[in-house]
Order: structure tokens, then C-alpha cells, then sequence
């Protein structure tokens, strides 16, 4: 009752008497009245009695002082930011851009608090990045903020690829025994290894997580690894699948053997990883092991896990061991994916049975799994090779109808050697023309197969006109 009261007396005082007091009002009084009636007066109408009030607008350090009065009420305060900006009333600079962070992040309104760490971040000012650290520092503890405000700017700057300067931030939050969230510092890992390279990431890892060693004492030769702050099983997975990447095989398994080390449990990703790694290298009795070891351990089998070795016994061309693992994967009720198909397709082709892989092929379309152009490609080369050529276009037309499949220039170029062979010469200068029109050059293989199709007709002439124009053709790339 007495809050409405007090309300129904904010909205009968008139503008005439705000304007007055504010015209008289020390600097201290000025900030208690503008809190007081951001606080009791109406919604609707606060605003415009303070525009009225403040025509001029506000400092930066007036900013600060009304928004600290009012830091319990958050959302308030982003009101007031926002107003201020739409009506140009404050000239904001990193102090009162704190301020709104910190009273933001303490009310746990973190989206909020990004987008204004965004706008500071982006200041004309010498590495405002820092700057903003810096006042952030100062005025945490008159802001009672919270810990995260650091993670979220972090988080900002990675945005913008200021990956150094993150590294400087940790640097100096450790320096003072502060610390960030292990998910801060993994896309911290994560960011590094794509801007700066894997080994930049690696190092960063080290000392992000102070996984460094002392002596001990009581033992002047013994050493000790000390950590700071526990890296989890997201951390590992980060710095595998970076090390895969880059091709990086033997580091991956270095980074599992810490993992198991630092008494990290590998998650179901953990192992699809390094899994990965064993299939890369043929070594699939060894993948099978961990397959095993996944088992006794009570990881699930996901359907990236089944992929991986279903791809990698495809490769090594036992498409038998991996049609046992596929079955495995439909009883286990884990569902198969694009993927699980076109490895089975190629795994097929590269054993020549490539009536398997168009049965596989056919139920994958019928799932309504778009294949990728490299599929339908290996499908078109098999079926080149048994001469099948009209069941190759059927498979391409399939492919553009239904999913809209671009042909590669190998692909036409199987097709149009496929069709000279069989005498379409007509179908063959169509595909040939659509190659072009895709910026597909003709090659010297499909220059040769349309002049032996033309031999084979007893056009000479034209035959020669084509090797003619194959010679100019051949020329002009070497000049180039």
C-alpha cells in the first residue's frame, strides 16, 4: 500500500519542481533524486520525467554512481544503460561500460553482459580489449561482481580472434590467483590450435592448466606435476581432435596417455578419436581392442564410434567386418547415417562388388540421406569399369532429381568416355557441353575418346579436326 502511495506522489509531482531542484541540487543530492525516481516512479512514464530532469544527459562517473545505487535491480540498470544510449546522454567510456558488466554478470543476466562487452571491446582506443580488463579489475570488488566476468570477456574476445591478448588476460588473472571456468579455458585450446596453430595450443594448455613440475621436499630429485586448475575430459578431446587435424597421429595418442595419466576418464568422443587414429593406420586389431576396452568400461557406442571402424575395415577392403559391424549397429538400436552408407558404398567399390554397393546405395536414397558428389562419383567410376554405363546415368539422374547432386568433372568425364564407347556420341557431346557450361575444361582423355568414337563411325574428318583442336588445346596449357 505504501509503495503505491509513494508512487501516486512520484507521478503527481510536475516537471517544473524535478527541474528546479535539479538547477540546485549538489552532485550528491542530484544522483539520489535521479535513483529515487528511476526507482519509485511509474514504469511508463520514468523515462520521460528524467529526460525532462536531465536535458543534458550524464557523465560517465554519473552513470557509474546511479547505476551502483541501483546494482539489486539489474534489469533496471539495463534499462537505464539502453536508455541512455537511445537518447545520447551519455558519452560511456570503459569505467561506466564496467559498471554495467559487472552489475549484469552479478545478476547472472550474461547474454546482456556479452552484448555490452561487445560494444566496449569495439572502442577507437589503443587495445581497448585490455583496457577494459584493467577498469574491470579495479572496480570488481566495488561492483560485488562475479568471478565469470572475466570468462565473458574472454569469450568476447575470442569472438574477434584475439587469441594473444586471452592468453595475456589468463596470464594476469593467474598472476593475481584468480582463475577461469575449464570451459573458458577449452575454447581458449580450441581457438588457439585454429588461429595460431596446434602448438601454440598445446602451450597454451600447459600453462592455462599450470601443468608444470617441482621438486618436491622432500626429495630434491623427485618431481611432482603441480595443476592449478583440473583439466576434464573436454580439454583432451579438444587438443586429440586438434593434433588429428593436423595430421598429428602420435601426438593424439601422447595427449591420451596424459589423459589417463591426470585420471581422466575418456568419454564415448574420447575414444571415437583415438580410434580414429588406430583406423588411419590399418591397425585394426588394435582398434577392435579398444573397441573391447570400450565395452568393459561401459562406454556407449555411438554412431560416430561405429562409423569410424566401419570405415576403417572398409578401407583396409574386409567390407565383410564391416557389414558385421554395421548389423551390430541397427541391433544395438543406434541409428546409421549418411555416412554409415557411403562408407559401405566405397567400401564395396574398392572391392569390386559393385552390385552390393548400389543395393546400399538404393536404400541409402530411399532414407532420404542426401550422398555426397565423391559417392555418386565412385558409384559412376565403378560402373564405368563394367561398362554399365546406362545404369551410371541412371544413378546420376537419381541423384540430380532427388538431391540435387552436382556432378564432378570426373564424373562427366567417366560418362562421356563410357558413352563414346558404346557409339552415343550425340549423348556424349551433350554431357560434354554441360561440362563446359559447369567451367569444366575437356581433357585430353575425353578429347581421345570422342576421337576414337568418331574412328570407330568412319568420320575421319571430324576425328582429325578434333586432334587438331586437342594439340591447340595441349599447347596453350604448357604456355601457360
Amino acid at each position: 500500500m505504501a509503495v503505491r502511495i509513494l508512487k501516486h506522489v512520484w507521478s503527481s509531482i510536475p516537471n517544473s519542481l524535478f527541474l528546479s531542484q535539479f538547477s540546485t541540487s549538489t552532485p550528491d543530492h542530484l544522483i539520489s533524486t535521479i535513483v529515487s525516481l528511476l526507482t519509485h516512479h511509474r514504469s511508463k512514464s520514468r523515462w520521460t520525467h528524467l529526460l525532462s530532469l536531465c536535458p543534458s544527459g550524464f557523465t560517465p562517473s554519473q552513470f557509474s554512481r546511479i547505476a551502483l545505487d541501483l546494482k539489486n535491480n539489474p534489469h533496471l540498470v539495463l534499462r537505464f544503460f539502453s536508455f541512455t544510449q537511445r537518447k545520447s546522454l551519455c558519452k560511456h567510456d570503459f569505467n561506466s561500460y564496467a559498471t554495467v558488466i559487472h552489475i549484469l554478470s552479478r545478476g547472472r543476466l550474461t547474454a546482456h553482459a556479452q552484448n555490452v562487452i561487445r560494444v566496449a571491446i569495439r572502442l577507437r582506443e589503443p587495445n581497448p580489449v585490455m583496457k577494459l580488463f584493467e577498469v574491470l579489475v579495479k572496480t570488481y570488488r566495488e561492483c560485488g561482481s562475479a568471478p565469470f566476468v572475466f570468462d565473458l570477456l574472454i569469450k568476447c574476445c575470442l569472438e574477434v580472434k584475439k587469441v594473444e591478448t586471452c592468453v595475456d588476460i589468463v596470464r594476469m588473472l593467474m598472476s593475481r590467483g584468480l582463475s577461469v571456468k575449464v570451459c573458458t579455458c577449452n575454447a581458449l585450446i580450441w581457438e588457439s590450435s585454429r588461429w595460431k596453430g596446434v602448438n601454440f595450443a598445446y602451450e597454451t594448455f600447459r600453462e592455462v592448466f599450470r601443468l608444470d613440475y617441482q621438486e618436491s621436499k622432500s626429495s630434491g630429485k623427485d618431481l611432482k606435476m603441480v595443476v592449478r586448475v583440473r583439466p576434464n575430459v573436454h580439454t583432451y578431446n579438444a587438443l586429440m581432435v586438434c593434433f588429428y587435424r593436423e595430421g598429428l597421429l602420435e601426438r593424439v595418442k601422447d595427449i591420451w596417455v596424459e589423459m589417463e595419466g591426470m585420471g581422466c576418464k575418456g568419454a564415448s568422443y574420447s575414444f571415437g578419436v583415438l580410434m580414429a587414429v588406430l583406423c588411419q593406420e590399418g591397425r585394426m586389431r588394435d582398434a577392435e581392442k579398444l573397441w573391447e576396452e570400450m565395452r568393459d568400461k561401459g562406454v556407449e557406442h555411438d554412431a560416430v564410434v561405429y562409423n569410424t571402424i566401419i570405415d576403417g575395415f572398409c578401407k583396409i577392403g574386409e567390407i565383410w567386418r564391416a557389414e558385421e559391424f554395421f548389423r551390430e549397429m541397427e541391433l544395438s538400436g543406434v541409428e546409421s547415417n549418411c555416412v554409415t552408407f557411403e562408407h559401405l558404398v566405397n567400401g564395396y567399390c574398392r572391392v569390386g562388388d559393385v552390385d552390393s554397393a548400389i543395393l546400399v546405395y538404393n536404400d541409402m536414397c530411399r532414407k532420404d540421406f542426401r550422398p555426397e558428389v565423391s559417392t555418386v562419383e565412385v558409384l559412376i567410376r565403378g560402373l564405368y569399369d563394367r561398362r554399365r554405363i546406362f545404369e551410371a546415368l541412371e544413378i546420376l539422374r537419381l541423384g540430380i532429381e532427388k538431391f540435387g547432386v552436382c556432378p564432378t568433372k570426373k564424373s562427366y568425364m567417366f560418362l562421356i568416355k563410357g558413352l563414346c564407347k558404346e557409339q552415343k556420341l550425340e549423348e556424349a557431346l551433350k554431357f560434354q557441353a554441360e561440362m563446359v557450361g559447369k567451367g569444366f575444361e575437356p581433357s585430353l582423355e575425353i578429347y581421345n575418346a570422342f576421337i576414337d568414337g568418331y574412328l570407330k563411325q568412319g568420320n575421319v574428318e571430324v576425328a582429325n579436326m578434333l586432334r587438331k583442336e586437342m594439340l591447340e588445346t595441349q599447347m596453350r596449357h604448357e604456355e601457360v
